[in-house]
């Protein structure tokens, strides 16, 4: 009796272990070894996966050996990633993906059911998002120095791509945004003598000092701190508005969830520190310089690994 327990043991163990190699997702079918990545495997269910991800997320098909190079790629990133001690945790990967599903306004289990409805396993798009964020934490804190964008390079940049004109210059704005508080479900007639009210504001606010003084006092209103934005942090349907508003003047009112909202701008100075054009010239500078260095170090640690096919 005893032997035949034991040998029953030994078989729901050999059943067990079988089942951790049949894919969640698909039950019935064994998943097959393609590659070893320094003792981690890349299976045909993983290639099948990452195949779908990408065609959902780039709308292109991808050949099989780029998927294999791509997982290939997300594997010694992640071991890298281990050997600096950069591991996200799974609190991390869930905010990330309750950020994309918020950024596509939708709950996180919808876009979990919109991926599976592909075919998708949710855990497919976390895993890269995992080796994204691992690796952009490693070539930004390994690479720090060598990524920074000299603000010479980028005048000479810009005066280079305008010729001999001189840059545009922007301007620094500092401002305190004002609500006029109109509750959820007010009629209509209530939201325009909210909107009136702050019309009459505007003809009469010549300062900030006036707006702080006026609007703390005022019921069901509200003026916040100030902050300052350059011309490079603002939208230009925004920056029209600033430029065309007289400094201690009030923003034309604007309806919003919360009520009746508007700014007034305390100061506007020119400045060249920061301008739109800057702003994007840094930017493409730093994205050459980071996408530079990001492969010359993958093809180092790619290097380095133990990659077998089988």
């Amino acid at each position: 009796m005893t032997t035949t327990l034991r040998v029953h043991r030994l078989l729901l163990t050999a059943l067990g272990t079988a089942l951790l190699l049949i894919g969640g997702a698909a039950p019935s079918q064994a998943q097959t070894v393609v590659v070893m990545v320094n003792g981690e495997p890349i299976t045909d269910f993983d290639i099948e996966q990452r195949s779908k991800l990408d065609v959902l997320t780039t709308q292109k098909n991808p050949g099989r050996q780029e998927v294999i190079n791509e997982l290939i790629d997300e594997k010694v990133k992640i071991k890298e990633g281990k050997k600096y001690g950069v591991e996200p945790t799974s609190s991390d990967i869930d905010q990330s993906f309750s950020g994309m599903a918020q950024r596509m306004r939708i709950t996180p289990d919808q876009l979990a059911k919109s991926l599976e409805v592909k075919g998708v396993r949710p855990e497919t798009l976390k895993n890269r998002m995992r080796a994204e964020m691992v690796w952009t934490s490693l070539v930004r804190g390994r690479f720090k120095e060598q990524l920074q964008v000299g603000e010479r390079d980028v005048a000479a940049a810009v005066q280079a791509q305008n010729g001999e004109k001189l840059q545009v210059e922007g301007f620094e704005y500092k401002m305190q945004p004002i609500v006029l508080i109109v509750p959820r479900g007010s009629s209509q007639a209530a939201t325009e003598a909210r909107h009136k009210e702050a019309e009459l504001y505007r003809s009469r606010i010549t300062s900030c000092d006036e707006a702080n003084t006026l609007f703390r006092s005022t019921p069901n209103a509200a003026i916040r701190e100030s902050v300052t934005k350059t011309s490079a942090d603002l939208p230009e349907a925004l920056r029209k508005v600033l430029d065309d508003t007289q400094v201690g003047h009030l923003t034309p009112p604007e309806v919003t969830k919360q009520g009746i909202e508007m700014v007034v701008l305390c100061a506007r100075n020119s400045t060249m520190i920061d301008t739109p054009k800057r702003r994007e010239v840094r930017e493409k500078m730093y994205v050459e310089k980071y996408e530079k260095t990001s492969k010359r170090y993958l093809a180092e640690i790619r290097k380095a690994a133990m990659i077998e096919y089988r």
